[in-house]
């Protein structure tokens, strides 16, 4: 029998969040964790945003002129960073992702680990800003509030030989600036992780490590970026980029929809794109435009121009906004369908029942290699997807964060100078019962060839993660492992690490192709080919540690380019949560759908009534999400945002059918019929053989059996 560790981690949401790195008790979260919301970006109360756009993108759409100061092609995490620091500036900014989310590629599949700095070499592009961009995330999440646990990291010595390796690191992450750096011997470490290989006998100690869920950061980056102005299309695959004759880039986009939503929308009569009749397309474009910070501009310049605004100060932007919500009730009132509200108007069980169920078995949504590349299981392939439009965009300056495929675009204007070597990292997740057994990040002492290895970590919201695999796609032996022996190989290095997991508790299990460079390291430069052409490009680990410094220092190479980048006056940069912490189930209710229900009006009950019972998430927290400034239209946007579905039996149907009830949900607040809401698919990256492993008994032996294989 293993030896049982009576602690109690903190889980993030429970009982408390963690909040600038640091843990705070659920009645000291007011004004911290949870802020004055009329001081935060965003308005939770307006209407959703349209399909595979923000708000503020419907005007551009319409204007057909329209020259963007900046185009970010990519929205991971490092594209999303340079995209909310580009929006401290009045500057006319838009970020193209092309699968059907932010946080698709390689931010979704990583552990969020946010390391000090000690391992990389010395002199490297990432030793210069992995330590930097540490430092900068305890402001960040007080800011955002998307969760970052400073929890601190272990490299484990089992030998002499390992200890050499420690000092080694150590001199290392010295000469790189990192901080407060230690080697703790065996006695403290054991009472710090006392669920540890009893063999270890030192520890390399980096106590400014911490993690993040990275798909929570760049969501949380991506929403107070278009808060302040910069404008999102999603399910825009860039095809070609040119040079036009005024010098500015000309980027053609092709708009894509998944096959499934084109044919309901056919059926119905509607436009495939996601656009409403005439007359609501009209409401819908003038509405948006006025909520639209850019288009507040653009009319108070042509106020100033027809001298009926003499331009001095605040009086002018307050004459304009009500001008502006003049007009906006207005047009709602007389409008053709103005007047008619499209929420709140359904009873979801009604919904519920429509809602197709959930899949967990089959390969319809298997990932492959090239899909991961554009944004796994939101990719244009694995969404079957269809093009509904062709788009081009004009911009005097390109930023190129396409992660895996950012080789690809660098070819569009002919820059052969590097190209992506892609290894996979896969993962299994454990249940939050097992989460106590690690509160650092773990690593075993790095492999000279493949890195870090893999690791035991307790992630923010309590569950245990294991891995990666570090698969190599250009080696036949690693790019060809069965799903057997990747978990295999995850399982029993694991267990060389923390012994004591119990595979049986595995929910979920994931990949992410990591975007190694042919040059070895970062590439974060001008190209070669056109300085106004910037690459960020080949960020691999420690790429979301690094992140908030790599913007800093693209904004400074936009400026060298040449690029006017007045401030933005109203520039905002505090963000609300979108999840309340809560104690237990205290103050909330369950039951089957139309029990607990709202009309998606009252607050009040939408805030009691739970939608998913594993992680309990309730209807004002996926109404919350639905209503901030990133377009949501499926139950993966919502599990990425509030965990509807990821809890110990992923969302499944028999339980207490979360994902079908979360689409009920999108379905009223977008005012659409649930056959338009995506779900989740299977299996898109997992090695597992079918979502819900917790009712099957001969997965959960096997994962047991290749735990114990060494």
């Amino acid at each position: 029998m293993p030896p049982k560790f009576d602690r109690k981690l903190n889980q993030h949401g429970v009982k408390g969040a963690y909040y600038g790195g640091e843990w705070v008790d659920l009645e000291d979260c007011a004004g911290t964790f949870q802020p004055d919301s009329s001081k935060c970006s965003g308005c939770p109360t307006r209407a959703t945003c349209p399909r595979s756009q923000s708000r503020n993108a419907a005007s551009t759409l319409a204007n057909k002129d329209t020259v963007y100061d900046v185009v970010i092609i990519g929205a991971g995490c490092i594209g999303t960073s340079i995209a909310r620091e580009l929006s401290r500036y009045s500057l006319k900014t838009l970020l193209v992702e092309s699968a059907d989310d932010v946080s698709q590629g390689a931010t979704k599949g990583n552990s969020g680990i946010v390391h000090a700095g000690y391992d990389d070499k010395p002199g490297s592009v990432r030793a210069k800003f992995c330590w930097p961009g540490n430092q900068m995330f305890p402001q960040l999440d007080r800011e955002l509030r998307f969760g970052y646990q400073k929890n601190g990291s272990l490299v484990v010595a089992t030998s002499s030989k390992e200890l050499e390796v420690l000092e080694e690191l150590m001199e290392r992450g010295n000469i790189n600036g990192v901080k407060n750096l230690r080697i703790i011997q065996k006695e403290e470490l054991f009472q710090m992780e006392p669920a540890l290989n009893p063999d270890c006998i030192a520890a390399l100690y980096a106590p400014d490590a911490g993690n993040v869920i990275p798909y929570e950061f760049a969501i949380a980056l991506a929403e107070n970026a278009v808060d302040n102005g910069v404008e999102l299309r999603i399910r825009r695959e860039v095809t070609a980029i040119a040079k036009g004759k005024d010098g500015c880039f000309e980027v053609d986009l092709r708009h894509w929809e998944p096959q499934d939503y084109v044919d309901v929308r056919k059926k119905m009569g509607k436009s495939i794109d996601g656009t409403e009749s005439k007359e609501i397309s009209l409401l819908s474009l003038v509405m948006r435009l006025c909520v639209s910070f850019p288009a507040s501009i653009a009319l108070m310049e042509g106020l100033v121009r027809f001298g009926l605004l003499e331009p001095s100060s605040k009086d002018d932007t307050k004459m304009v906004m009500t001008i502006v919500a003049f007009i906006s009730t207005a047009l709602v009132l007389f409008l053709p369908g103005g007047g008619k509200r499209r929420r709140g108007t359904s009873v979801l069980k009604d919904i519920v029942a429509k809602c197709p169920p959930p899949v967990g078995s089959g390969d319809d949504g298997k990932v492959t290699l090239k899909d991961m590349f554009q944004g796994g299981s939101g990719s244009k392939t694995v969404q079957h997807g269809a093009t509904v439009a062709l788009e081009s965009v004009k911009a005097k300056y390109v930023i190129n964060c396409a992660g895996s495929y950012s080789d690809q675009i660098a070819r569009m204007i002919g820059d052969d100078s590097f190209y992506i070597k892609p290894r996979l990292g896969d993962y299994i997740l454990l249940n939050r019962n097992q989460g106590h057994l690690a509160h650092s990040t773990i690593f075993p002492c790095p492999d000279p060839v493949l890195g870090k290895g893999v690791l035991v970590q307790q992630t923010l919201w309590g569950n245990l993660i294991l891995g990666p695999t570090a698969r190599d796609m250009h080696n036949k032996e690693t790019r060809d492992m069965s799903n057997e022996s990747i978990q295999e190989y995850i399982l029993s290095k694991c267990k060389q690490l923390c012994p004591y997991f119990d595979a049986k508790e595995a929910i979920h299990g994931f990949c992410g192709a990591r975007s190694k460079s042919s040059r070895g390291d970062w590439i974060i430069e001008p190209s070669s080919k056109d300085a106004n052409f910037i690459h960020v490009a080949g960020i691999d680990s420690p790429g979301l540690a690094g992140s908030p410094a790599i913007s800093l220092y693209v904004v400074e190479l936009m400026q060298k380019a040449g690029l006017k980048m007045p401030p933005n006056i109203n520039f905002n940069p505090n963000r609300a949560p979108i999840i309340t912490p809560k104690v237990g189930l205290r103050g909330l209710k369950m039951g089957p759908p139309g029990k607990n229900d709202s009309d998606g009006k009252d607050e009040a009950t939408m805030a009691k009534n739970v939608i998913c019972k594993c992680e309990k998430v309730t209807e004002l927290e996926v109404v919350r999400a639905l209503r901030r400034s990133l377009p949501i239209d499926s139950t993966q946007g919502i599990r990425k945002r509030t965990r509807a579905g990821m809890g110990h039996c992923q969302g499944d149907a028999e339980n207490y059918d979360c994902e079908c009830r979360v689409r009920a949900i999108i379905s009223r607040e977008n005012g659409v019929s649930p056959e338009e809401v995506g779900g989740r698919p299977w299996p898109a990256t997992s090695t597992l053989s079918q979502r819900w492993v917790y009712k099957d008994d001969m997965q959960k032996e096997g994962l047991e059996k290749r735990m114990n294989n060494n």
